[in-house]
């Protein structure tokens, strides 16, 4: 939850005004509803009335909802989705790492696409990884560093606290720049793809919902204090990237510090993404679709292939805000939601309906609204 994009928060803050602290709550509280409702599309009641996980991911669920249809369309849609929003989350942390290397050392003479191969060398471990548990300790690595980089920004913010003035934030905002913040808040919070491998790996899953309810509790009041201490610093003058607006002797420390998070962020991504592929490949009795090699191969070519499609596309940026409102939104909204109608209808109360209803025209609203402004800004781009 507390990733790259929330140091984006407070230029999204700059843009949408008050209504952007109330969009920060909104996100966090649909986010945390939408991964219990997906969750919940994994169980079925037995014949004494106790849930039984009778599917294991997200592929499960889609499948179970068009198996009238095609019994293999929805885990298809749903792992080609997940796996393009996998791969373009990979690609841009290469991308990053290049870009932060280029800015901290900026005497050397080095192209960023060749610092980007240096990240890429220090990522190549990856292809050994084969438990989730490895991926949580270098997630933990990744969280701690995380908070290095709020604790510096705002202690920094705290020292600027007689320049304070609520008379920064707006109350009328740009149509198009209050999109762009919307965004930018809502996919700050985005998990699902993640949560069905997370909850079956829990020791007690039992305990699922009350851990998805503290931790978007906690990364609520992290982002709306980080976003608010932020923007009353620098108001007008905040930057896409607020770290952009430190002192010249700060920003190499947390340049740094972002470098560090960018690459132990990457192995998450990239084992689940790997992971789908592999199963989808290796289903059925094919056994050198199962040896350990054949797995090596295929994490192999993932690791080389966001390397050369970060090397290689242009105007990344555009793409990838492009790909995130389509995969992103319909991972975080649409899919759960619209599963959630399908698989549970006839047990739901008429709120929940509703609830689920609301959700899924609001995913559908702002995917349509981020494809424009995205094919808007390619369009711009290209002439």
């Amino acid at each position: 939850f507390q990733g790259i994009f929330v140091l984006g928060l407070p230029y999204a803050l700059l843009h949408s005004g008050y209504s952007g602290l109330f969009l920060i709550i909104l996100a966090a509280a649909l986010c945390c509803y939408t991964g219990k409702i997906l969750i919940a599309c994994l169980y079925e009641e037995n014949e004494d009335g106790q849930l039984i996980r009778v599917r294991d991911t997200y592929e499960d669920i889609a499948n179970a909802c068009c198996k009238k249809l095609s019994p293999k369309l929805g885990g298809i849609v749903v792992n080609v989705t997940q796996v393009m929003e996998l791969i373009m989350t990979c690609i841009l942390y290469l991308v990053v790492s290049g870009n932060l290397l280029s800015h901290s050392f900026p005497y050397v003479p080095v192209t960023e696409k060749t610092w980007s191969v240096i990240a890429f060398v220090t990522l190549l471990p990856c292809v050994f990884i084969k438990t989730l548990k490895i991926v949580s300790k270098l997630s933990q690595l990744c969280s701690l560093v995380h908070f290095i980089i709020i604790l510096v920004v705002m202690t920094y913010c705290l020292t600027q606290i007689h320049q304070w003035s609520w008379e920064k934030f707006r109350l009328s905002v740009e149509f198009e720049d209050f999109l762009v913040s919307v965004g930018v808040i809502i996919f700050s919070y985005t998990s699902q793809i993640f949560l069905p491998t997370l909850e079956g790996n829990m020791k007690n899953p039992g305990e699922f919902r009350c851990m998805l309810n503290w931790t978007h509790f906690f990364a609520c009041v992290l982002k709306t204090t980080f976003a608010l201490t932020a923007f009353l610093t620098w108001g007008e003058g905040t930057k896409e990237v607020i770290t952009d607006n430190l002192p010249s002797f700060l920003q190499t420390l947390v340049n740094l510090c972002l470098l560090t998070k960018a690459l132990l962020s990457y192995p998450l991504p990239f084992f689940a993404a790997t992971e789908i592929v592999y199963a989808c490949i290796s289903r059925g009795n094919h056994s050198n679709y199962r040896s350990p090699l054949f797995a090596l191969g295929v994490r192999g070519s993932f690791l080389l292939l966001t390397l050369l499609m970060a090397m290689f596309i242009p105007h990344f940026a555009l793409l990838m805000g492009l790909t995130g409102s389509v995969t992103g939104a319909a991972m975080t909204f649409l899919l759960p939601s619209l599963f959630h109608l399908k698989l549970k209808w006839k047990k739901l109360s008429f709120l929940e309906k509703c609830a689920d209803i609301s959700i899924f025209i609001l995913g559908f609203l702002c995917s349509i609204a981020g494809i424009v402004c995205s094919v808007k800004g390619l369009l711009e781009v290209f002439g």
